[in-house]
């Protein structure tokens, strides 16, 4: 099977431009993002605030794909913004007058909310309040007064709450419902099953992909759906219902394309995979399929496999969107964590993140400020934008960025040379950040493996083209700048590879440990919908690790674990990615049995490459011949799948192989 380009360690052209191409929404979300950027532009000129190139950047940051979670964390960031600035100006009268102190607020400040970056829910906008104070801090000690101090202070809220405003009207003018999301997405799922079963060699790429993220998000639509009234709990049953069912069609459609002897035949498979089809439109009008008929040839003469499939996938559509309000409650579901991370005052990664990122971005404050180059202030600002958590994202991200950079440079140098100075007003400046924020909102909207670097090239891109209220073709602004962006990578990727380097092994053994636990945890309910959510929140685990053991690469061989611990992994990864589909459909017939739980704990303690496990009697939920013999055929799926991938049993991992010791 070939390997989607997501899951390569090295990308070539063709693998980049598959990672460019379209996918549902897409275009939508690069469109939503372009425009906000290119009015944010235009606000910005109107009032003459200053760093304009910043405030459009911010719009990145604070997008998200439905529209109710935009303005949330929109108005959330505003909240804190205006905190946070009333912090600034409280110090004020302590700062002003004293270099020294001025930097040791900054320095205290920021190293304090990038620790709640690290270790609390405040992780996504932190790095940007923290960057925003220490922004507000240094313009105090540009100015001679007070009152112009505070001017300053007010312009540096104005630089996050203008992108901030301008995206609240734009995701409530144009941003997508996440009632909308859901239905689409589910209805993507099921198109991608009906593909699957007329055509198993056809694109298991896109099967893949919906295996790992297409169906977990939805659950999390649903509930912003129920928060902003557009659903109703009738048909929230219902679609949550649906969520699960798609999951169980897509684990059946995945053993089908995987097993040859698991796959139905054209009679069986063309009603299920139309009747797929009709569910699809109905979600993509925006409803729900209820009372599906759904006429299927007898399955006489079927194998074992052929008949575990064909009933998952029957079972699952004929009951698609029917949640079964007799059913007992099942286990309960894992409480929410609180505002701070479980380990936020044990785990000392979380201080020594905030410490990096402090000092590199007072590095780089300091070293402007001394060599009277106000110009390269940039490489501050991306200290606090670009930090990371472990050496392997550092390295892999420095690479993003730097590409990134580079080609935002040479497009907005391009621009300056030959578009700017035939631009004479604001609009021409909009249309022209217009064009550079699609290009960039395209790439940020794409896979992990090169999302980053569309984040860079707008930011390179702005830096350049965005130089004041009008149209500026400054060209040593635009060197500066970029130079300083520069300069705040390379300090970036030396702190984080030299001082307290953290590897991501150790988040990849935690990763695999709970992937274990969830599929026990799946084998183990006893209700269809909480097997079916365990096995989307494995399936996405599952995605997260890839990305994890492929970054693990990117790690200096003094920091990182050794290649035989990462083949083991990955090796054991696969393993557990060829046995998903059969075990999910032991457990829907058999839950709870402990044949199933034996062959899991072979991944977490033993060897493989031992004989095949001897198959003992089912329980008692085995009542005839055919369960006996549908059981012991994907049994013997699941003992030849770990036949096939012999892995190694996992060795304690030392200390100095998950973080280097400095």
């Amino acid at each position: 099977m070939a390997q989607a380009a997501a899951d390569k360690l090295r990308l070539g052209l063709a693998d980049i431009g598959a990672l460019l191409a379209p996918f549902p929404g897409r275009a939508a979300a690069t469109t939503r993002i372009t425009v906000a950027c290119a009015l944010t532009v235009l606000v910005t000129s109107i009032y003459g605030t200053p760093e304009a190139a910043i405030s459009a950047y911010v719009i990145f940051f604070i997008n998200r794909p439905d529209r109710t979670t935009s303005i949330i964390m929109s108005v959330a960031a505003l909240v804190l913004v205006s905190l946070i600035i009333g912090l600034v100006i409280w110090l004020a009268d302590f700062s002003i007058d004293d270099p020294l102190r001025r930097v040791a607020c900054m320095a205290v400040l920021s190293a304090a909310l990038l620790f709640l970056t690290s270790a609390s829910k405040l992780r996504p906008v932190g790095a940007i309040v923290a960057m925003i104070i220490g922004f507000g801090l240094d313009e105090l000690g540009l100015v001679p007064a007070g009152e112009v101090a505070t001017r300053g202070l007010l312009y540096v809220w104005l630089m996050v709450a203008i992108p901030i405003g301008v995206n609240v009207v734009v995701n409530l003018l144009i941003g997508p419902s996440p009632r909308r999301l859901a239905t689409d997405r589910l209805a993507h799922c099921l198109r991608l099953a009906a593909r699957c079963l007329r055509e198993p060699d056809g694109d298991p790429e896109s099967l893949q992909a919906a295996l790992r993220d297409g169906v977990q998000p939805v659950a999390g639509w649903l509930k912003l759906a129920k928060v902003e009234g557009t659903v109703n709990a009738r048909d929230l049953a219902a679609l949550r219902q649906a969520t699960a069912s798609t999951m169980a069609i897509l684990l059946a459609a995945d053993v089908a394309r995987r097993q040859p002897e698991a796959q139905p035949p054209a009679p069986v498979a063309a009603p299920i995979a139309d009747t797929l089809d009709q569910m699809a439109r109905m979600l993509e009008a925006g409803g729900y399929p209820v009372e599906i008929g759904l006429s299927v040839p007898a399955p006489g003469g079927l194998s074992a496999p052929q008949e575990a499939v064909v009933r998952e996938l029957v079972t699952a559509t004929v009951r698609y969107a029917e949640p079964d309000d007799t059913a007992p409650a099942d286990e309960a579901k894992p409480a929410q964590g609180g505002f701070l991370a479980a380990d936020a005052f044990t785990n000392p990664d979380h201080v020594r993140y905030a410490l990096k990122t402090t000092g590199a971005a007072m590095f780089c404050y300091v070293l402007y400020q001394q060599l009277n180059w106000p110009g390269i202030h940039t490489c501050f600002i991306t200290c606090y934008l670009v930090s990371l958590g472990t050496a392997a994202e550092s390295v892999e991200k420095l690479t993003l960025r730097l590409a990134g950079c580079m080609i935002g440079a040479a497009i907005g140098t391009a621009a300056l040379v030959y578009v700017v100075p035939s631009l004479s007003s604001v609009g021409g400046l909009m249309l022209l950040v217009f064009a550079g924020s699609w290009i960039s909102a395209w790439i940020a909207q794409g896979s992990p493996r090169i999302a980053y670097a569309g984040f860079q090239v707008a930011f390179a891109f702005y830096l350049c083209v965005v130089q004041g209220a009008a149209p500026g073709f400054d060209l040593t602004i635009a060197r500066d700048r970029v130079i300083g962006v520069m300069l705040g990578n390379l300090v970036v990727y030396l702190v984080f590879t030299r001082i307290w380097p953290v590897s991501i092994a150790g988040r990849i053994e935690q990763a695999l440990a709970a992937l274990v636990g969830q599929w026990q945890q799946l084998v183990d309910a006893r209700q269809p919908e909480t097997r079916r959510r365990h096995a989307a929140a494995a399936m996405a685990l599952h995605g997260g690790i890839t990305q994890d053991l492929i970054l693990a690469h990117y790690e200096p061989a003094s920091v990182g674990p050794a290649q035989d611990w990462v083949d083991d992994r990955r090796q054991r990864l696969a393993t557990l990615d060829a046995m998903a589909g059969p075990v999910f459909l032991l457990a829907e017939r058999f839950p709870g049995d402990p044949e199933i739980t034996r062959r899991l704990h072979q991944l977490r303690a033993t060897d493989t490459s031992s004989p095949p496990l001897p198959i003992h009697p089912a329980p008692a939920a085995v009542l005839d011949s055919q369960d006996a013999q549908a059981r012991a055929a994907l049994l013997a799926i699941v003992d030849r799948r770990l036949a096939e991938s012999p892995v190694k049993a996992p060795e304690a991992t030392s200390p100095t192989s998950i973080h280097a010791q400095t």
